[in-house]
């Protein structure tokens, strides 16, 4: 029987050639799986097509925007994720969104390796492939550009010499990744980081310093899940979706740094995720008001390992699994409604309500009707001192 690889394809040049090129060195056939998780771009009936011209035995193609906002993205705005406190995983919350797709086609077609089209340099072969074995430890896993030495000029050349169906034009001069959750841009110019980014790499945003009129809007939770936007139900992709546009409109969501790769090295990028970002700060703003100080507190220790993992390639991964489940509980209260003013490229909160609040107004007010017992104050810093003033009577001895 003839070996099969499952290809993760995007329909443009390199997996393109891939799918052949593939096929001349394995000699096995090529299943393309194509996963639209809201990058946009051609319709996939005839990304489809492409890769059937191109050689694929089978082509299948998934519209996974829903599955990709409930089931990475939510999770996510629950965790507050923030790689190095600023970037919300765009493309680590895509990849194994893909993998899982993969891994049901492989077993569907009786597929024994996956193929993607990652060099050997970046975070997304290892998200790639630590998540396929993660979830079927028999396949294998190939690379043609890191394996095969697969350079864009010999993607070209190939692309002629078989008169395969793709435009060969002049590939841009960045490197560019984009999604529902927002936008990754790297590569050219960028990566001389005194080099600023210019107007324009940005397109889901628009430049925050030109004026505009500001723009109010109320978010709506439910146990950390956001279900309306101005009072109108909406689905977690409908929440990203709409908060793309009005976040964006107002220049929210861009991110320039310098960030820890995976596999060592520092890179540049530059991001774009205006409704990631909205999200992220409105949930913050409402945990602040729900969760209870302790558990708050341990949260956002939790917070900065889950995000690590989720970059470094460990969806699947056990401890993944299990913090996911403390995340889940502390959300359990997270309910209610965030007012935030959309403004020159900021989402500020100016309001919190809540019936899960746990905000006293007595305890915290300063005026008439306090019902905090200020007496109680000295003796409990007498004792919370306590071991402090020991240490230090030692200590000054």
């Amino acid at each position: 029987m003839t070996e099969r690889v499952v290809l993760a394809y995007s329909g443009g040049l390199d997996t393109s050639v891939a799918i052949g090129w593939i096929a001349e060195e394995t000699g096995a056939e090529v299943i393309a799986v194509a996963v639209d998780v809201g990058q946009g771009g051609e319709d996939l009936d005839v990304i489809r097509k492409r890769a059937l011209a191109c050689g694929a035995v089978e082509a299948e193609v998934a519209d996974a925007k829903d599955e990709f906002a409930d089931e990475y993205c939510l999770p996510a705005i629950k965790a507050n994720a923030l790689y190095m406190d600023r970037y919300p995983l765009v493309s680590a919350l895509s990849r194994p969104t893909i993998v899982k797709h993969l891994v049901a086609a492989a077993e569907k077609h009786g597929a024994s390796t996956v193929a993607h089209g990652c060099t050997g340099k970046g975070n997304d072969q290892v998200r790639f492939e630590a998540g396929i074995v993660a979830l079927a430890p028999g396949l294998k896993c190939i690379a043609p550009v890191r394996d095969y030495a697969m350079t864009r000029d010999k993607a070209i050349a190939f692309c002629e010499e078989k008169q395969l169906p793709i435009a060969t034009t002049k590939k841009s001069p960045y490197s560019i990744d984009q999604n529902v959750f927002g936008r990754a841009v790297e590569t050219g110019f960028l990566e001389d980081i005194w080099n600023a980014p210019i107007e324009d790499i940005y397109e889901y945003t628009s430049n925050p310093a030109v004026p505009r009129e500001a723009d109010e809007v109320v978010i709506s939770f439910k146990e950390g899940v956001p279900v309306a936007i101005d009072g109108k139900p909406v689905t977690v992709l409908q929440a990203i979706q709409q908060l793309n546009e009005r976040a964006g409109a107002q220049g929210i969501g861009r991110i320039d740094m310098v960030e820890d790769r995976l596999v060592g090295i520092k890179s540049r990028e530059v991001y774009e995720a205006p409704g990631a970002i909205a999200l992220i700060t409105a949930h913050q703003e409402l945990e602040n008001v729900t969760v209870e100080r302790e558990l708050a507190r341990y949260k956002r220790q939790v917070e900065q390992r889950w995000g690590e993992l989720v970059y470094d390639g460990q969806w699947f991964s056990p401890l993944k699994r299990a913090l996911d489940g403390f995340i889940n509980e502390a959300n359990q209260h997270v309910t209610g409604d965030i007012r935030m003013t959309l403004h020159g490229g900021r989402a500020v909160v100016t309001g919190r309500r809540s019936q899960e609040s746990l905000y006293d107004f007595n305890l915290a007010t300063y005026d008439t009707g306090d019902t905090f017992d200020q007496s109680a104050a000295k003796g409990f810093i007498d004792i919370y001192s306590l071991s402090s003033k020991i240490a230090a009577k030692r200590d000054l001895a």
